[in-house]
Order: structure tokens, then sequence, then C-alpha cells
């Protein structure tokens, strides 16, 4: 049954991309004639010719409904595998989608926490706050307490409906990648996959419950972002109750100055935000769109932020958490050279690619950009043009910073929608510079010596061992060289992999040695 489920789908599927003209996306852009040819045996090519190819798989992903809505969400921040252009298109897409039935959502609860809704909430809320293609949330309040809560609640039978869609998407990324002989730039393999996790990821509501509470805690000690407090006795995979918030739209520019917020000082708080949860806790909220994120109405003089819905979150290794901040700082410099060997040296390019014309792409994406004063520049967008340009060179990066650049994008938007003149690269500057710079002090050493102390220890003590069996397998492949090859390449990855515990076993000493000198001048 679900086999033919699946090909209903894909047939649904394939005649709405002749509907929309997606089929004929790869024959436009061909240089045959012969080929354009074709594309005039669809029946619909003259509804869809003038229409861009962006809209057209808006289009078509919209009328095939929520869960390839979603999809094309993600889609337009996967900048490395679509153009600009697409990708503008697709942001248009939005959630909103009809609610199911309130009794449906009780029973849900009821089933999922193992209680009864009048036995633990007052005055629920038969009418929904919000729907979307995933869930809906009910507002209510706590009997033992009180508290006025919202309740997230996954629509019944999402996981079955999920596990469909993701099917029918595999089976097309194939046929697209069989038929498509260009289809390996559009990583369509790497798209679908990375759709797949977040949407599983979304599917279990108390992913989004630590998440929350995770960036609670790192904002304990600020007056910059508040998020609402989770109830864990009433969460469960399928249910997710909150704290209700009280809070204007970030978009309601009127309320904030009835209200007489510092529209300056609240945009800036954004920033300021954004670069702590990147730099400083290595934790983000990805999904930071308006629908997401309100503004408080307590303190006006020293506005601040409320953000929901964590379940999306990005962090970052160490290696591109510094790239990235010696890329900004490169990129505000107007340092191409340096910027080019970043990409390189970052892997986020071909490592065979030329750096002459790596630079020389780079210098004429940013050039006409910073014609503009530096508080016009929007960095969310130059690190989309960046990334666009240097697609060429076999551009490939974490989707953690594809969510990073799309979560800045936001945050620019939003900041400027609050204040036009946000100067977004003043306050990033003397933060990078200080991110840096902290990166190689002594303290930072030495919290890495203490989080790090027994696996230095166990490598510094298995290193001489290592040695001579490395010296014992040379002498075994100098009597055939020919036939041990393999094992070459094997022993080059462990002499590199030694050299790098013998750097950081030296590093360690002097670290040491630095901290005991501290100590004694103390």
């Amino acid at each position: 049954m679900n086999i033919l489920f699946s090909v209903l789908d894909c047939l649904k599927i394939l005649f709405q991309a002749f509907r929309y003209g997606i089929v004929n996306i790869p024959i436009d852009s061909s240089g045959s004639i012969a080929i354009k040819a074709l594309g005039l045996l669809n029946p619909f090519f003259i509804i869809n010719r003038k229409i861009p190819h962006g809209l057209r798989i808006r289009n078509f992903l919209e009328s095939l409904g929520p869960m390839f809505i979603k999809f094309g969400q993600l889609l337009s921040t996967r900048t490395d595998a679509i153009s600009i252009d697409i990708a503008s298109h697709l942001k248009g897409l939005t959630d909103q989608c009809t609610p199911f039935s309130t009794k449906q959502a009780k029973e849900i609860i009821e089933e999922s926490l193992q209680i009864k809704i009048d036995d633990v909430f007052d005055e629920f809320e038969d009418a929904p706050l919000a729907a979307a293609s995933l869930a809906q949330v009910h507002r209510a309040k706590l009997k033992s307490t009180s508290e006025k809560v919202v309740i997230k609640v996954l629509r019944p039978g999402i996981h079955k409906q999920v596990r469909r869609n993701v099917r029918v998407m595999k089976a097309g990324g194939f046929l697209i990648n069989l038929f498509y002989k260009e289809s390996d730039r559009l990583k369509l393999k790497d798209v679908i996959s990375d759709y797949e996790k977040t949407i599983y990821k979304e599917l279990d509501l108390k992913v989004e419950a630590a998440n929350t509470t995770v960036t609670k805690k790192n904002f304990s000690d600020s007056n910059l972002l508040f998020i609402p407090k989770v109830f864990w006795d009433h969460t469960a995979v399928n249910v997710l109750t909150l704290e209700e918030i009280d809070g204007i739209a970030c978009t309601d520019i009127h309320a904030m100055d009835e209200l007489g917020i510092d529209r300056k000082t609240l945009a800036e708080n954004g920033v300021k935000i954004f670069l702590d949860q990147v730099f400083r806790d290595n934790f983000f909220h990805a999904d930071m769109h308006p629908g997401n994120i309100f503004v408080s109405k307590i303190n006006v003089t020293k506005p601040s932020y409320i953000a929901i819905d964590c379940a999306i979150v990005g962090s970052l290794s160490r290696d591109d958490q510094y790239n990235l901040a010696r890329m900004l700082q490169a990129t505000l410099k107007q340092d191409y050279y340096k910027l080019s060997e970043l990409f390189i040296g970052a892997g986020w390019v071909s490592s065979q690619t030329n750096k002459a014309d790596l630079e020389q792409t780079l210098r004429a994406t940013c050039e006409p950009i910073f014609e503009k004063p530096l508080s016009e520049i929007e960095f969310g967008n130059l690190l989309l043009y960046l990334f666009d340009s240097t697609r060429q060179f076999g551009l490939s990066v974490q989707p953690s910073l594809i969510l990073l650049q799309k979560t800045l994008i936001h945050i620019e938007g939003m900041g400027r929608e609050i204040y036009a003149d946000l100067d977004f690269w003043g306050l990033a500057e003397p933060y990078l510079d200080q991110w840096i710079d902290k990166q190689f002090s002594p303290l930072k050493l030495k919290e890495f010596l203490e989080e790090n102390h027994y696996e230095i220890l166990d490598k510094a003590t298995s290193l001489p061992g290592e040695i001579f069996n490395l010296l014992d397998n040379i002498k075994f492949i100098a009597n055939d060289g020919v036939k041990n090859t393999d094992l070459i390449k094997s022993l080059e990855a462990s002499l590199q992999n030694q050299r790098k515990w013998q750097n950081l076993t030296i590093l360690t000493l002097i670290g040491i040695i630095m901290i005991l000198m501290g100590t004694m001048l103390t």
C-alpha cells in the first residue's frame, strides 16, 4: 500500500512539474536549439514561458502542500546549491495552514501526557492561537499554579505523512540526478538529507524544549533576550507546554513608538544577541523570522526581545567559528587576498582553486557593494553574494554556516526595519577583534588544558610507542614499496596525526609553564 501511495504521489508531482513548467527549466538553460524545441512538447509551455524560474518553483511547491512548502523554505537557505534569484522567490513561501479539530488536539494531549485536560488545565481555549504545517498552538492556564501557558500540539498522523513525503522527495531527487546531467551542482541528495534531518527534529517537541532550555540558560544573566520557561512535566514528543509571552510583534513600529521604546538601542541589541549566540555561546536560534521574535513591553528605556520556537538551532565547529570571524574581518578591511586564502584554507572551495582567480572574483563581488557607506551594507546579503559567486569554485560549506547566513539576513532585515540607520559593521568589528584576541589569551589556553587534560596526557604517554610502530612499518615497506601503496597512504595520514599531537604536546608544555609562572608571580 505504501508503494502504491508513493507511485500516486510521484505521478501527481510529475503532472505538477509539467503544469508549472519545472520540466522546462533545464531545457531553457540549454544552448542547443534542438533541445529547446523539446520544451514545446509541454502543453503548458506557453503559460509558463515568461514566468521566472524561481517563481515557477515556488508555485510548484505551493501546489504540493505544506510539507513541500517547508522543503522550499529550507531550500531558500541553501544558496550553495541554488542561485540568489531562485532563493529570493522561495523566501515568499509561508507556512500557514488550516487548523485541525480541537477534539483531536485534546486527545493527543491527554494520550501523550497521560492526563485529563480538565484535571490539569483551566481555561483551555478551543480556538487555536496559530496553525502551521506540523503543529498548532492553544492557550490555557495551569490549575496548580494559575500560570498562563501555550500548548503546542503536533498534527495527527504527521509522522506518517512526513515519512511518505521524504520517500517521494528521495525518489524525485534520484530521477533528476539520473536524467539531468548538471544535477550534481544542485546537491539534491545533500539538500533532501538536510531537510530530512531538520523535519524529524521538528517532529520531536522534546528537542525543541531542550533547545529552548539551553537558550534560556545562555541568556539567564542578560537583559537583552527573554526565553519562555518550559514546563517539562507537561511536555512530550507530541506536546510542548511553554510559559505564555506578552510582547509586541517586531514589525509593529507604531506600537513601539506608542510605548516610547528606544528603537535605535533595540536594533543594536538584536545585533549583540546574534553575535553572543554565534561567538560566545556557539548555539544560535536559526529560525529568527518576524513570526518568532517579539519586543518586550517591560523596561522600554532598555528594550529587549522575546524569542520563541527554538526547534531549529545551529552551532559551528571551532574552525568554522574562527574562520567566519576572520572572514568578517578580512571583508571589513577589503583584504581579498586574505579572504581567498580563508575560503581555500577553510575547505569552503576546492583545494585546487587558483588563488588569483578566486581573489579576482571576490573583489568583483564586493567592490560594487563597498561603494555604499558601511552603515548601509547588509552583511547577510553580502555573504549571500559571496557564496553565490564562489559556487563556480566548488563551494561546499556546512549546513550550519548556511543556517547562520539565513539568520543574519533575518536579524539585519528586522533591525533595519526597526531602525533604518542600524550600523551592523560598527557593532560587529570591535566585538570580533575582541573575540579573536581572546582565542589566543593565556586564560583561553588554560581553559583548553583544563577541559582536555586527560586526553592530552593519554596521547602524550602513547606517543613514543606509536612512533616505534611507525618506524617498524617503514622498514617493512622498504622491502617492497610497490605492493604497499595503501599502507604508505595510511602511514602518511598517521604521521600527520602524530605531528598534530606532537605540536599540541609542545603547546601544552608551554601553556603549563606559563600557568606555573603566572602562579609563582601572583
